[in-house]
């Protein structure tokens, strides 16, 4: 294990010596604006996390205590030991996403070489380039052949493969619950382990006593790497009767950002991945408005921008949370705002969604804003605030997915538990 967190160091080393490579594949494959806060998840959250996982897998026991109780263990007939233990999954099939595609795969790639796996890493055919780096890190840390394997494609069938093979024991998918689906029913005639991070329909519930706040989540929402975030908190809840002011501060502040170029430091806003996902911003806004939705704020492709994918930041006055816009991803820089009568039709709400990745609770008052939040039904939530860790997992409910990521139940996804029983004389 001490050769192994050596070569994952050297492994570390090698791709933070590429940091103004990958920078720049952020910049240009994904589309994130160079001068972008999520450029933290980009680039600089991956790199300062490989040590991290090598420190916390170094300190999770090999073997552990069964929780055997002594009457169990020592019998007029026999004495018994039970532990488990802990090893390698075998073959992890990791296929990242294009949002981010340095961290979807970094959270595949690491932990599981780091585990003593075999990964073979397939990327997002819109984003491959910033997948290359793995590739040339292994090499340089001197990995054995075969232990990472890159598989690039434009297409789908090496994906399929990687999640049918027999010689696959788990496959590790970041993507949409369409296609997370479709990983699912290939892996299951082998019974494959599987950890899916899907899509989100995040809420914020904003108490009374904070509603100020709100107005500003439309431009974090949007600002983020246009909106393209599964844990992005894209519907917005505010008691009914502010919701009107709400709404009016909103299209202001969204209305200010940059839309631009993402090579341009002056650029807050860049475009969406493709023609196809800005086509998807804009059906649904029109779905909103056929429902009964009104645009405040965006709504439509720039003017002046006549190439690239470009959406603006669109904010919408939803009148319930039955609306289109208010249930399904649309992963662009879109946000509904939908009114509340109390706090007990905000959880109502929150929870009335196929999803469940993430959740946000805001409240001056934050014994009140934990209650809200221990109400809702979402893999993670975050209460006035969140931050990204190594020792934090993430993962969803419901259609969001299955398993955790990050953290040390991320890290025991690629491990098989093998309970061992010892009889003694």
């Amino acid at each position: 294990m001490k050769e192994r967190a050596a070569a994952m160091t050297r492994f570390g080393e090698a791709m933070r010596s590429r940091e103004e490579k990958l920078r720049k594949l952020a910049v240009d494959e994904a589309g994130c604006p160079i001068s972008s806060f999520v450029m933290m998840a980009q680039v600089d959250g991956p790199l300062r996390m490989t040590d991290d996982i090598i420190s916390m897998f170094l300190k999770m026991p090999e073997v552990e205590d069964n929780p055997v109780p002594l009457h169990e263990r020592v019998t007029p007939y026999y004495q018994m030991q039970s532990v488990k233990r802990w090893s390698p999954v075998g073959v992890v099939s990791a296929i990242s996403a294009y949002n981010v595609p340095l961290y979807t795969a970094f959270w595949k790639v690491v932990p599981a070489l780091m585990a003593g796996n075999s990964v073979v890493l397939r990327p997002n055919p819109l984003t491959p380039l910033s997948a290359m780096v793995f590739a040339e890190a292994a090499k340089e840390a001197g990995l054995p052949p075969g232990v990472f394997n890159l598989v690039i494609e434009e297409g789908i069938a090496g994906g399929q493969q990687m999640s049918e093979h027999p010689a696959v024991d788990l496959v590790s998918f970041t993507g949409s619950c369409v296609v997370g689906v479709k990983v699912a029913q290939q892996a299951a005639p082998t019974l494959k382990r599987l950890v899916l991070e899907l899509g989100g329909k995040s809420a914020q519930i904003f108490l009374p006593d904070k509603v100020e706040a709100a107005a500003m989540q439309g431009l974090m929402v949007c600002g983020s790497h246009a909106g393209q975030g599964c844990v992005l908190g894209t519907r917005i809840f505010v008691p009914e009767d502010r919701k009107a002011e709400v709404l009016e501060n909103m299209a202001k502040m969204v209305s200010s950002l940059k839309i631009g170029r993402s090579d341009d430091p002056a650029t807050q806003l860049g475009p969406v991945i493709s023609a196809a996902q800005r086509a998807r911003c804009e059906h649904f806004t029109n779905a909103a408005v056929a429902a009964g939705g009104t645009v405040v704020a965006g709504g439509k492709r720039p003017a002046h921008m006549d190439k690239g994918f470009f959406w603006e930041a669109t904010v919408l006055d939803l009148p319930d949370n039955k609306n289109p816009a208010a249930q399904e991803e649309i992963f662009g820089p879109v946000v509904g705002v939908i009114g509340y009568r109390d706090l007990d039709h905000a959880v109502e709400m929150a929870n009335d969604s196929q999803f469940g990745l993430s959740g946000h609770v805001h409240g001056a008052d934050r014994a009140k804003a934990l209650e809200v939040a221990l109400r809702l039904r979402t893999g993670a939530v975050n209460v006035n605030g969140g931050f990204m860790s190594s020792y934090v997992s993430s993962g969803g409910v419901k259609m969001s997915g299955l398993g955790r990521e990050r953290g040390i139940e991320g890290l025991r996804e690629f491990q098989i538990q093998t309970s061992v029983n010892i009889g003694c004389g």
